[in-house]
């Protein structure tokens, strides 16, 4: 069931009058558990009992963990429940993938096998919520979050749906919390909610939707493209990209208000960032925080020595890259990122960023940057490591000419653009995304006819599911 849709407003009209008519907390979240259930039958009734293994099997991990006084035992449980988890996660999504690449390894060593695969679809947001189920056991053992005692508000915890999809991937300790106390719905709740729900609209819709056919006729080509094609589609991604995933978080978060229950934010204002370290702290934060918490910082992190922080390093970003999906191109992008934190980590810190405090450095800075964390980008939406090449090597040796066969995207998605690129240069500048609230009624009630008019111009644009629905 897409955010943006008609079918989507409907059930969430449903499930809010309902909601606050029951009152009771305890009825709300029974309403909300199988309102979320459902939304996710509505992609494959089939993974429900996938979500239903995995929510019962790390609560009853947990509920163990919590019981245990040994630290030998505790361990043993949690080494049991990652293992199951991992093992799940790599039946479902990579089985497939690495039975391949080791049968093409395989045929270039002159060894014939016979490929081996399974006929299995990949479950929707099966990334996310075994992340999740992942960090209560482990903050259990950690013993910085106690073993819920009631199996329905953690089910609620791992299938609720605003965030069930694509995240953000939330900490127990933040959500559940919330979950098991009484809520309450103010206009300014209320408000806030709205106005991020038509926010994450006017990113989907008038801008990631507008741009999608201009960025696949370049990427989805089996013609050659020119370096001024893949350059224009690599900008038009970045774009995309980010108006696809924030807007979801944008209408995660607003939905959530409407429950009277806070999500994380997912983004702060990515894109003026200029150095990848910066980027990371500001970019899908949900993921980079839990593989900085659970990866990175148990594999030693940086207090290990240089050599041992820069593997680290990119070990984590390689698993990263590998998160977002079952392809040698998500690899190379993560580890791309990590070689990307090491080198800039090298630079003498006069160099990164150049004279700080000075505009003309900061300006080289962030546009030095920009333009590696777009090639990145590239990286992330080729379809595969021959187009990666090719790509590579076009724009490496050119030419450039002025022509560009790339389909030229909508009004809608430019004036999008134009509009986004403003409204996050005001919020950086203030320092927070609700800057709004501190205007004048008349300056924003500007500021909503404006992302208004820009998402009904953007009704015209063919819908697509959300990029990080695959993941």
């Amino acid at each position: 069931m897409n955010f943006a849709t008609l079918q989507f407003a409907q059930f969430l009209g449903l499930v809010f009058i309902a909601y606050w008519l029951l009152r009771r907390r305890s009825l709300q979240n029974w309403l909300l558990l199988g309102c979320s259930y459902y939304f996710y039958a509505c992609w494959d009734v089939r993974f429900l009992a996938l979500i239903f293994f995995l929510t019962g099997t790390s609560y009853a991990f947990g509920a163990r963990i919590g019981a245990t006084v040994s630290p030998v035992e505790r361990r043993r449980w949690l080494i049991g429940y990652v293992c199951i988890s991992l093992a799940v996660l790599g039946v479902f999504k990579y089985f497939n993938f690495f039975t391949a690449s080791a049968h093409s390894l395989l045929l270039s060593l002159g060894l014939d096998v016979h490929p081996v695969a399974l006929s299995i679809l990949l479950p929707a947001a099966i990334s996310f919520y075994t992340f999740e189920s992942l960090s209560y056991v482990i903050e259990i053992h950690q013993g910085h979050l106690p073993a819920t005692t009631r199996l329905r508000d953690y089910a609620l915890f791992i299938a609720y749906f605003p965030k069930l999809v694509a995240g953000p991937i939330e900490r127990p300790g933040v959500l559940l919390p919330q979950l098991q106390s009484e809520r309450a719905l103010s206009v300014d709740l209320f408000t806030r909610g709205a106005f991020l729900i038509l926010l994450g609209l006017f990113k989907k819709v008038a801008i990631a939707d507008g741009l999608a056919p201009s960025v696949d006729s370049v990427f989805g080509s089996a013609q050659s493209v020119s370096a001024t094609d893949i350059a224009l589609a690599t900008l038009a991604f970045t774009f995309q990209i980010y108006c696809d995933f924030s807007g979801y978080s944008d209408m995660t978060r607003g939905v959530s208000k409407l429950f009277g229950i806070e999500l994380s934010a997912n983004f702060r204002f990515p894109y003026f960032s200029s150095s990848p370290s910066e980027f990371w702290r500001r970019w899908h934060i949900s993921l980079s925080t839990w593989l900085r918490d659970y990866l990175y910082i148990p594999l030693g992190g940086n207090r290990q020595g240089p050599w041992r922080t820069r593997a680290n390093l990119m070990l984590t970003m390689g698993l990263g890259g590998l998160w977002h999906g079952a392809a040698w191109s998500y690899v190379l992008w993560g580890l791309y990122q990590g070689l990307l934190l090491v080198v800039y980590a090298l630079l003498p810190s006069r160099f990164a960023p150049w004279p700080a405090g000075r505009w003309l450095g900061k300006l080289i800075s962030w546009s030095l940057f920009s333009l590696l964390m777009a090639y990145g980008w590239m990286l992330f939406r080729a379809t595969s490591l021959d187009q990666i090449q090719r790509f590579t090597v076009t724009l490496f040796t050119g030419p450039f000419p002025l022509a560009t066969a790339m389909k030229m995207p909508p009004l809608s998605a430019v004036l999008g653009v134009l509009i986004l690129l403003l409204y996050d240069l005001i919020a950086y500048r203030a320092g927070r995304a609700a800057f709004y609230r501190s205007w004048h009624p008349w300056k924003a009630g500007l500021l909503v006819c404006a992302l208004s008019v820009a998402t009904l111009m953007g009704l015209a644009n063919a819908r697509s599911a959300f990029i990080y629905f695959q993941f």
